[in-house]
């Protein structure tokens, strides 16, 4: 039987897009991730996706500051 071939849920540039599953970066699955990495650490995956998401607002100027901020960092805030 193949073995398939795992990709990672990773954001394309310039389009920020999902590499595995197409949909808008950062997906479910590299949330998920994402959340499990930095389980320890909220803050620095704050900074990370913060950095990012300047990145992102340089590559696509036509989309509202406020939805990046929506689509990158209220996911990771911490719930305590």
């Amino acid at each position: 039987m193949p073995r398939r071939r795992h990709r990672n849920h990773l954001p394309t540039r310039p389009t920020w897009r999902c590499a595995a599953c197409g949909i808008a970066w950062p997906c479910s699955a590299a949330k998920l991730r994402l959340l499990g990495e930095y389980r320890h650490d909220r803050l620095a995956l704050t900074v990370y996706l913060a950095t990012l998401q300047v990145e992102a607002s340089e590559q696509l100027p036509e989309v509202d500051p406020a939805r990046l901020s929506e689509r990158f960092l209220s996911w990771a805030r911490s719930r305590g």
